[in-house]
Formats: C-alpha cells, structure tokens, sequence
C-alpha cells in the first residue's frame, strides 16, 4: 500500500477570489421582485419604504457583495423611465418575459439603489439591449451618475435624489 502525503502552504497562494462572483440577480420573475424583496409602504409586512427588512437583514447575513437588476430576459423590455417618479403616475407594462402579468412599476430605479444602500451592495444595472435604445441606456446611466446640470440629474433630482450614485457595474445580457 502506497502512502500519499499532502502539504498545504495556506500562505501560498496562486490566485484570489474576487467576492463578486458570489453576487446575486434580482429578476421581475414570479414573486423575486414584487412580494420578495418589494411590498410597498403600506404592507403590514415590516419594510422600509417598500423594501421588506426581513429581505435586508438576511442579504446583509450573507454579505452580498453585488445585486443585478432589473434582470436577465426582463431587462430587455424594461424601460427605466416608467420606473421613477410619483408611483401613482407609473406606467404600467405587461411582463411578456415572466407570465404576462401587470408591472407597475412601483419597484423601479430608486427602490432598486435604495435597496443596495441599505444592503450595503455593489449595484449592477443591466441595460435594455432589446427593445431598447443607446440613447435611452446613456440617459439612465447619466440619471444615476452625473453630479453636473443636465436633463437627466435634473430629473433625478425632481424625484428626490439629489446626490448621484456610484455605479461600478453595468452590463447587458444577450
């Protein structure tokens, strides 16, 4: 019988993980959205302006470093205009993704930040590659980002958010 020995030098290391491959997607897919993460303010589910705190304290257990959103397949027909503003004035659209149930939008651009701050995670926006325009990614990048004068940071700051985010992540699925 041959005997094997091991050795493991813990200080030697070839490469490192980054922890975003431990990152999560949020998806407008059955329940993941609207009742998972989003209740709205006036559910008597405890939340903070909509977001679920059981949602929060369990993605701050696990230190989620990073959050997709608005999807995979979804985020090809997600036009992030519809998903500001007064939540009464939302568009609503038809899911044709996920079951072709109503979206109201009410889940939208500054729940979905709000989301990550309170989570402490990186947020990943997925631009709209399908039924979308460049110019209508370019002016959601400049709503979240842009700390100048401009259409877009203005209008953010018509709907409450006076200081841009930081956005690391943006991508596309296709």
């Amino acid at each position: 019988m041959k005997t094997f020995r091991i050795l493991i030098n813990a200080a030697d290391r070839i490469a490192v993980i980054e922890p975003e491959v431990y990152g999560h997607f949020s998806e407008h897919l059955g329940r993941c959205i609207y009742q998972g993460i989003y209740v709205g303010e006036d559910s008597a589910i405890p939340n903070i302006h909509g977001i679920r705190k059981d949602v929060i304290e369990a993605f701050r257990q696990i230190r989620m470093p990073v959050l997709r959103w608005p999807g995979g397949c979804f985020a090809d027909e997600y036009h992030w205009k519809d998903g500001i503003g007064e939540k009464s004035q939302r568009r609503k659209m038809i899911n044709t993704t996920w079951g072709g149930g109503v979206e109201d939008n009410s889940f939208g651009t500054h729940e979905f930040m709000e989301l990550c701050e309170l989570v402490g995670c990186e947020p990943y926006i997925t631009g709209n590659v399908g039924s979308g325009s460049v110019q209508e990614l370019s002016e959601w990048i400049e709503y979240m980002t842009f700390d100048g004068q401009s259409p877009m940071s203005e209008l953010r700051r018509k709907n409450g958010r006076d200081e841009p985010w930081k956005l690391k992540y943006l991508g596309t699925i296709r």
